[in-house]
């Protein structure tokens, strides 16, 4: 899919970036664009018609390079003065402000929603009361178990915790290791022992599928139970998006490096214009964005190992950083963490599993088509508030506490994980809105890739499409069965959408928030409990 982002940057820039009209991934253009500075930008015309905007750096009249252009990145080597043409721009690059030919994510330093020093604190008391609340609900359920078993809690769950965890240790770190494979293609493709737009993309491809295949079915081959199974098999999914990113953008910088240094064979005595501003272009996009990193500087185990690291999913060659490490910090979302897998554990044992279990036994009896309809639509009522705590849960400890410490470890400034999805009035917005690194990942990677080959109605079904397929694989991973409930739900959000964002709907901004809180609570419910009983 993001062949043409290696062989045609130029192109992805348009599919990514297009400004006729609104979509589902355009709202967060400004997250998500090439960057500009103080560069001037030449119009050029893709082969669909459509008007880009070229980069190229200010010139006076000599031809020269402008003073506004020098700005200083904080690091400086001397260029020898007969250094080649592209050693030259590699220079003035790293000095200048840029607007890239790949999609490029802006990062920037910044704190996530519920961060003590945040400016959205206006809501921070219902936050405390979300707290207090779980706490009276465990006390609740603690004191119902002492009067019934004598016992504070129970124990089936946590109990799974515990079992084959050097299994899970080893095959943890036999993932992250296998990954290396991509850093040792790209070096390969650098040296020019493998052609990156020739077979390389295919060969990426490739590997890809194996390694999601070999990774996926591991738990299975092993017999997991299904907590360290939905773990693992996350785990996965996120280093398969990290590995396609990071493979695919150094593949296109690779593709740059190759037509920059073909420029320099050029023997004539003066250099056509377009040419020069073509070194220019070629140049800024083999910078990073601080201008600090030039390709391929960055294929190095150091830079790889930190990427992993980081808490986004989308590679950059660098990225901003806070000035130290925090350790109070870290030790404060660590215990969040393992707070929220308590609460989780808790919510499920006492308010999730026993209707999962009644329910069950009384289908076995049932007789009739109504009394079967009624015993699911029972068991869905009952599971609306629990599943309702679930997903809020599950949103913090992945979100606010998970990201957070990884971002506080590795001095990661941008912590903007997920914006106020919680107003949101239909499915597009909450999808743009509550997992921000997906959605970038998405966005980048899918969705402006697709968006080269076909129209953007299309590309935003084949994005829903792939994001409906690996939820699936979650589920399927939990229940072991393959239902597809959970897809047909994701994609009838296409259908459901489109009525969202009539003009109808629009204006009704309360009635859409209500009904959003009401599928969602109400599709969580019902997608668990058609999954278990049927």
């Amino acid at each position: 899919m993001d062949k043409a982002s290696a062989g045609s940057p130029t192109l992805l820039t348009h599919g990514s970036a297009n400004s006729h009209s609104t979509s589902y991934f355009e709202p967060l253009s400004g997250a998500l664009r090439s960057r500009q500075g103080n560069s001037t930008y030449v119009k050029s015309t893709a082969t669909n018609g459509d008007t880009m905007l070229k980069p190229c750096l200010l010139r006076n009249e000599s031809g020269d390079i402008s003073a506004m252009s020098r700005k200083r990145s904080g690091r400086s080597t001397p260029v020898p003065e007969d250094a080649l043409p592209s050693v030259k721009s590699i220079k003035h690059a790293r000095k200048a402000l840029r607007r890239r030919l790949f999609p490029t994510v802006d990062y920037e330093s910044r704190v996530s929603h519920f961060d003590p020093d945040s400016a959205h604190r206006d809501f921070r008391g219902f936050f405390t009361l979300f707290w207090i609340g779980l706490v009276i609900m465990v006390i609740t359920a603690g004191l119902k178990n002492i009067k019934n078993t004598q016992n504070v809690l129970r124990t089936s769950i946590f109990s799974l915790f515990t079992m084959d965890l050097w299994q899970l240790g080893l095959a943890e770190a036999g993932m992250v290791s296998s990954t290396l494979i991509c850093l040792f293609l790209q070096q390969q493709y650098q040296k020019g022992a493998l052609s990156w737009e020739r077979e390389g993309h295919i060969l990426q491809h490739v590997v890809q599928s194996i390694w999601l295949g070999i990774w996926v079915y591991l738990p299975f081959y092993l017999k997991w139970e299904w907590t360290h199974q939905v773990f693992f098999t996350l785990h996965a999914l996120t280093l398969l998006m990290k590995i396609h990113s990071y493979s695919f953008y150094c593949g296109h910088l690779c593709t740059t490096e190759k037509r920059l240094k073909e420029l320099d064979s050029n023997n004539l005595k003066a250099e056509p214009k377009a040419d020069t501003e073509l070194r220019d272009t070629l140049a800024i996009e083999l910078t990073s964005p601080n201008g600090h990193v030039t390709y391929p500087q960055n294929l190095t185990l150091e830079n790889y190992a930190d990427y992993l690291l980081c808490p986004t999913l989308c590679y950059e060659m660098s990225y901003p950083r806070t000035e130290k490490v925090r350790w109070s910090k870290v030790a404060e979302k660590a215990a969040a963490v393992f707070g929220c897998v308590f609460l989780l554990t808790v919510t499920s044992e006492e308010f999730i599993a026993p209707v999962m279990t009644e329910a069950a036994a009384n289908l076995e009896h049932a007789t009739t088509v109504f009394d079967r309809a009624l015993i699911i639509l029972e068991s869905i009522s009952l599971l609306l508030f629990p599943f309702m705590v679930t997903f809020l849960l599950v949103f913090l400890v992945i979100f606010e506490y998970v990201l957070g410490a990884f971002a506080e470890i590795t001095c990661f400034a941008d912590r903007h994980f997920y914006s106020d999805w919680w107003n949101s009035t239909d499915w597009l917005e909450f999808s743009r809105e509550w997992n921000i690194p997906v959605h970038r990942f998405l966005q980048r990677h899918v969705y402006g890739a697709s968006r080269v080959h076909m129209s953007r109605p299309v590309a935003t079904a084949v994005t829903f499409l792939i994001s409906a397929l690996a939820h699936e694989l979650v589920m399927f991973c939990i229940t072991k069965k393959l239902r597809g409930y959970g897809f047909v739900c994701q994609m009838l959000q296409l259908p459901i959408i489109a009525i969202q964002q009539s003009k109808f709907m629009k204006e009704r901004e309360l009635l859409n928030n209500v009904t959003f809180w009401i599928s969602m609570i109400w599709g969580l419910s019902m997608i668990c409990s058609l999954y278990v009983l049927i």
